[in-house]
């Protein structure tokens, strides 16, 4: 660290936000034309969350390595994770054109020892549980470290995220901040349809003992002002409204795109829609 402490920014660049979210959501399509199928609605419904975290809330030392700890609990939107740690220079180009092939070592869902990656996930409602226990171990150790952790709507339905809520509270984990992707849609049907006790999800969150922020999860400068704008006297949590497959209007709220790769003609209809988004 040259004796530097790790910084984080006062402020969030929205207009810089935009356009690297533009850039993230192109190369996922690219992607998208190799492999035969992936989590594009998904990726696209967290990218600005996801690139506020590692781009104005994770604190860097000076030689750009990262200080704190990010998790995808929600695994299977790992895409975008991959991507973002590409554009940080965490994971190479070789290491992407691996995604989904048989030699390479990039799956679907991320996988612990790759470059960047915390944790293996995918299996819905774990990340919050070693979030937790992450988050324990730095207080004890006494390190200077806060984790972050992503979670869907849906995986917040699992009792294991629950008992991970009750634990970070009872013990004082001001050390983590959770965000979840609330996008109202799991893989086959709309999670207030599926499951509508559900909701308000921030009185829940509240009652088990959490600081409950919301925003627009798809507004950098939004998730950063939730995220920092905390009593830092509890673990907190943004709720952030999203809209699956964001971006693209054939894939916006369409539980299809859940699992799916754009034909050569949607792949160019994408890319033209988020080219014109930028005017």
């Amino acid at each position: 660290m040259g004796g530097k402490p790790p910084v984080r920014p006062n402020d969030f660049d929205a207009a810089a936000a935009r356009l690297r979210c533009a850039d993230l959501r192109r190369r996922v399509l690219e992607m998208s034309q190799r492999v035969m199928a992936l989590h594009v609605g998904g990726a696209f419904s967290c990218t600005e969350i996801v690139d506020c975290i590692y781009k104005g809330l994770m604190r860097r030392d000076a030689d750009g390595t990262s200080h704190d700890t990010f998790l995808m609990s929600k695994g299977h939107s790992a895409i975008i994770q991959y991507v973002i740690l590409e554009s940080l220079g965490v994971m190479t180009t070789d290491d992407l054109a691996g995604y989904c092939k048989m030699d390479g070592a990039l799956g679907v869902h991320p996988d612990y020892g790759n470059p960047g990656i915390e944790a293996s996930t995918g299996s819905l409602g774990h990340g919050l549980s070693m979030a937790a226990g992450m988050a324990i171990a730095d207080k004890v150790a006494g390190a200077d470290k806060h984790i972050y952790v992503l979670l869907s709507d849906g995986e917040v339905q699992e009792g294991s995220t629950w008992e991970a809520a009750m634990l970070a509270s009872s013990k004082g984990l001001t050390n983590l901040t959770a965000v979840i992707d609330a996008n109202d849609l799991q893989s086959l049907e709309r999670t207030s349809v599926a499951l509508p006790s559900f909701y308000p999800v921030a009185d829940k969150w509240q009652a088990f003992g959490w600081e409950v922020a919301e925003a627009d999860g798809h507004d950098g400068a939004n998730i950063f002002r939730a995220a920092t704008g905390g009593t830092g006297d509890k673990p907190l949590v943004v709720v952030a409204k999203t809209t699956k497959g964001k971006g693209v209007s054939y894939m916006e709220n369409v539980p299809m795109w859940h699992y799916r790769s754009p034909s050569p003609e949607e792949h160019a209809q994408a890319l033209r829609e988020i080219d014109e988004s930028l005017k």
